[in-house]
Parts: structure tokens; sequence; C-alpha cells
């Protein structure tokens, strides 16, 4: 039998805090979260649209523990605003979810330099679950899903030395750069949990072809790009529903029986039940490169083996 929401355990007492939450997959993955008894923490760019989110998920569930709180992934002020708040209220975090992300934009930056869908995409998220990580352990049986995407596909190396990609900008490879960094963190950082001993675990989702507001906000980004204009109206017409898409990474966050490293993703491809899929576990040179990169653009050591030893003492 397919899983589904029905198969998410009781959540109550849980702590789960989900990025980009104010649509689309991500406002489906914190009502249904909520929902099941957890303590959700919504983290978006606004925090009006963030409270219009509550709003919503408290008509359907007046029971539900909803927090808003402004998270923006391409300012590493403020995700160390967030973070430093976020675990001053909650010590232990059960679930961080790195759904957030901007796609099919022209070249732009994030606050801090960085090219927009690296910067927010992987380079947020890694500052994040770094920042986020000795809660996360404290926690126990912690979990990280980083959403990824069909994109990673493309198969764009990072380069150490242009991570602007001056040297020659395409949007859809920059997209597809960064999802692929996004399943390369995700498997990284379950080696380095595995190989410290750690019961936490990083897993990785793929929502298929989702018809969300993430293909009308990469329509306006371009100005009406016709790539842009083509994908949204592909979503449009055959993509799933933002629940359907949200299930791969609501799987990926309570199945007890899925292990880290697992990759869960709709069973053919674009579309279909969550399913684990298999994951290519060689590139850990690049992977090991990619950490390395994103600790010295970001200023942020993320010395797991270390935490996880603090936390056990």
């Amino acid at each position: 039998m397919a899983w589904s929401i029905d198969d998410i355990p009781d959540l109550t007492g849980r702590t789960a805090v989900v990025t980009g939450p104010t649509g689309g997959l991500g406002l489906v993955s914190a009502g249904v979260l909520a929902a099941k008894g957890a303590g959700v923490v919504v983290a978006g760019r606004h925090l009006d649209t963030a409270g219009v989110v509550r709003s919503e998920i408290l008509l359907d569930h007046p029971e539900a523990l909803i927090e808003t709180r402004r998270l923006d992934l391409g300012s590493l002020d403020s995700i160390g605003a967030f973070s430093e708040a976020v675990t001053g209220d909650h010590p232990s975090i059960d679930l961080l979810i790195n759904n957030a992300g901007v796609m099919g934009t022209p070249r732009l930056e994030t606050a801090d330099g960085f090219e927009l869908q690296f910067g927010t995409n992987h380079l947020g998220h890694f500052a994040l679950t770094a920042l986020m990580m000795p809660a996360i352990l404290r926690a126990g049986r912690g979990r990280v899903v980083t959403v990824t995407s069909y994109a990673r596909h493309f198969r764009v190396a990072v380069d150490p030395d242009d991570l602007g990609m001056e040297g020659g900008y395409d949007t859809w490879l920059a997209y597809g750069r960064s999802k692929m960094c996004n399943h390369q963190f995700a498997l990284e950082l379950q080696h380095r949990l595995a190989a410290a001993g750690a019961a936490a675990a990083s897993l990785s989702a793929h929502p298929g072809m989702s018809h969300t507001n993430l293909h009308a906000a990469s329509v306006a980004a371009s100005g009406g790009g016709r790539s842009q204009r083509f994908f949204h109206l592909w979503a449009r017409t055959l993509g799933t529903s933002a629940a359907a898409g949200a299930l791969p990474q609501l799987r990926a966050a309570t199945d007890p029986g899925l292990p880290g490293g697992s990759l869960v993703a709709p069973r053919w491809v674009v579309a279909g039940a969550p399913v684990r899929r298999p994951t290519l576990r060689r590139f850990t040179r690049e992977r090991s490169m990619l950490w390395e990169v994103s600790e010295r653009a970001t200023g942020i050591p993320f010395d797991v083996a270390g935490m996880v030893e603090r936390a056990a003492g």
C-alpha cells in the first residue's frame, strides 16, 4: 500500500522547523506536521505572510502549535539571528526541513554577494543547518531533510574559483547546480553524522513536478522569461498538486523506517507515491570539496564530529 500522511506517527512533543512555508510544499508540510501534534516554527522572509499561513493552519487545526519567525536565507545575518532566537527558545529541534528556494532567476546576488540560487538554495541552508545542528543533536534522533530536484541531474560542477558563475551564467544550469549541491550536502552530512556515531540523520527529498507558487515566482523574477513561462505552463497543466509534491519530504521527515542518507521521490520521477530511490554515493571528493567551499564562503565552521562529541558530553 502506498505511503500517505495517515502513516505519520503522533508527533506530540516534537519541534519542527520548516523553511519556505508561505506557499506550496512548505505550507502543506507545516500544516501536516502541526496536525500530527508537532510544534512548528514557520520560517519565512515576510512575517506578515507567515502570519497568514499560521492563521490558515489554525483554521483547520485550532490546537496547532505554530510560531512565525523571520528568516531570509539570502542573508547570513538573518540566518544567524533566526538560529540564535529559535534555539534559545527551543534547546532541542527534532526536525529541520530545508524546503525554501528560488528557481530560474536571472543572475542576481544575495545580501552577502553570492549568486542568488547557489547562495539561497545551498549556502543559506548549509549555514542554517550548521547553526541549528547542536539543537538537532540534543533531540537525540533528530532529522534534517533537504529538498532537491530532478534538476540535480544537470551535473554542473561547482568551481571553487567561480562560485558566481561569472565565467558564463545560465539560469537553469545555475538552478541545477544549486539542487545538486542540496543533494550532495544531504549525503555528506549523513556521512559525517554516521562517522561520528550520531543518532541524528540527514535525508533528501525530491517533489517531482509540482504546481506551486515557485513557478510563478520564477516567471516574475525573470521578467516573464520564455523558459520560465514554459515550465510554469507545464507544471500548471501536467504537474501534481502541492499536497502530492509535499509527500516525499513528509515521508523523509517522519518515516522511522528510513535510514539516514535516503532519497525519497515520486515513484515515476515527476509523479506517484513517495518511495525511497537509489542514490549515487560516489562523488565523495566533490562532496568534501563542496563542504569546504561552503564553510569558507559562509565563514561558518561545520565540525560535525566536534558537535557530536560536545552533545554527548
